[in-house]
């Protein structure tokens, strides 16, 4: 919804010019027009004849020309064109004055900078003819005189214009060649994460589902050995083995999500979430420890990356519990807010420890949680230790 927002801002500021930029380039535009109709009607005034019918008709004409220097660039030539005719009307007028006017100026700049190929030739021409006529109507014949001044009231400004669009095309030429590097580089770094990520699933399945694997054959060989071995009337050792055998099964599961995961990353569909949560707990139950799992609010379903991570904190909740508790009991709680998804567990500190371990487990919820924008506690109350974390629901996709 955001996205498509932005994009109906940006046709209605297409259509209607209201793009900030625009706006400033509106009033400046603006801005160097009234200061030109200013500065030649007080020259036209301060310097004119008597008033009269053609002089009224010429400073009209001023007005109108100066006016339209805030028009549209794409009119630039008929801009040029005006001005050219407006300088020699002014000359003969008022003989002896410039061979320009601030909006001559103005327009010969407009005329380098918007126009290109033969309008911008052509709106050049006319320029430096309205100038050369007006110095020839003032009486100038010299040559070298009609050239410095003609070069310098007409071709300058419109060099000017060119070179300042020119500068522009090239700075926004560097800009994108910037941009195109950037996204080059994002690529390259893309391709060798990716790269690496192969090889350290490569790597990982190599080194350790071969040792796992090999743990989960042993445990069941020597589990089915011993229904023809006399064990002791308790059946621990069956037990211990059975345990054994379940914990290397579940860590070949949990490698292949791991594997997926390296191999294709957030595509992965093999990855845990909150409707695996019972599972776990049943795990971790077959140890001894009592779990009790209490849901709030209708269950529902979460993003991707809020979902297994929820899952990858609740089985690291679960090992320091393990590790770290009295091996009794342990209750967990999942509230599924309206915007957020929040995890508690609690359980009684083993007499002998009193600390949840060294942190590392911790530190690495916590910094699970807050790559989403979630927030994580932990902290012992009393003889208990109680683990929260709480996730938007906006964090993942």
């Amino acid at each position: 919804m955001p996205s498509s927002t932005n994009e109906m801002a940006r046709r209605w500021r297409a259509r209607t010019g209201t793009h900030p930029a625009e706006r400033s380039l509106a009033r400046q535009s603006l801005l160097v027009g009234a200061f030109c109709l200013v500065i030649d009607v007080a020259s036209f005034v301060t310097r004119g004849p008597a008033p009269g019918p053609w002089n009224v008709l010429l400073l009209a004409g001023i007005v109108v020309a100066d006016a339209v220097l805030v028009s549209s660039p794409r009119y630039s030539g008929w801009v040029a064109l005006g001005h050219a005719l407006l300088v020699p009307a002014l000359a003969f007028v008022l003989p002896g004055r410039s061979a320009s006017t601030a909006g001559q100026l103005v327009s010969a700049y407009r005329a380098g900078a918007w126009l290109r190929g033969r309008p911008a030739g052509a709106a050049l021409a006319v320029l430096c003819g309205g100038v050369l006529c007006s110095l020839l109507i003032s009486g100038l014949t010299a040559p070298a005189s009609l050239v410095t001044l003609v070069s310098a009231n007409a071709l300058l400004p419109w060099l000017v214009g060119r070179y300042t669009t020119a500068r522009k095309a090239h700075v926004d030429e560097l800009r994108h060649q910037r941009e195109a590097a950037l996204r080059d580089a994002e690529a390259e770094v893309a391709a060798a994460v990716a790269k690496e990520r192969e090889t350290i699933a490569v790597n990982l399945h190599d080194v350790i589902s071969h040792h796992v694997s090999a743990i989960g054959v042993h445990a069941t060989a020597a589990r089915l050995n011993l229904a023809a071995v006399p064990v002791p009337a308790d059946g621990s050792v069956r037990t211990s083995l059975t345990a054994v055998e379940q914990s290397s099964q579940a860590a070949m599961v949990d490698l292949r999500r791991l594997l997926s995961l390296l191999h294709e990353g957030d595509r992965s569909p093999e990855q845990p979430g909150a409707t695996m949560l019972p599972d776990l707990f049943d795990g971790v139950r077959s140890s001894g420890l009592q779990v009790t799992f209490v849901v709030y609010n209708d269950p529902h379903p979460l993003p991707r990356a809020v979902d297994t991570t929820l899952y990858r904190v609740a089985q690291e909740m679960m090992t320091n519990t393990l590790r770290h508790g009295d091996g009794t009991a342990a209750r967990v709680e999942l509230d599924y807010g309206g915007d957020h998804v929040g995890l508690t567990t609690r359980n009684r500190i083993a007499a002998a420890g009193g600390s949840p371990g060294l942190g590392v487990g911790l530190d690495g919820m916590r910094k699970r949680v807050e790559t989403l924008g979630g927030t994580a506690s932990f902290g012992a109350a009393g003889h208990y230790w109680e683990s929260s974390v709480t996730m938007p629901l906006g964090g993942g996709s």
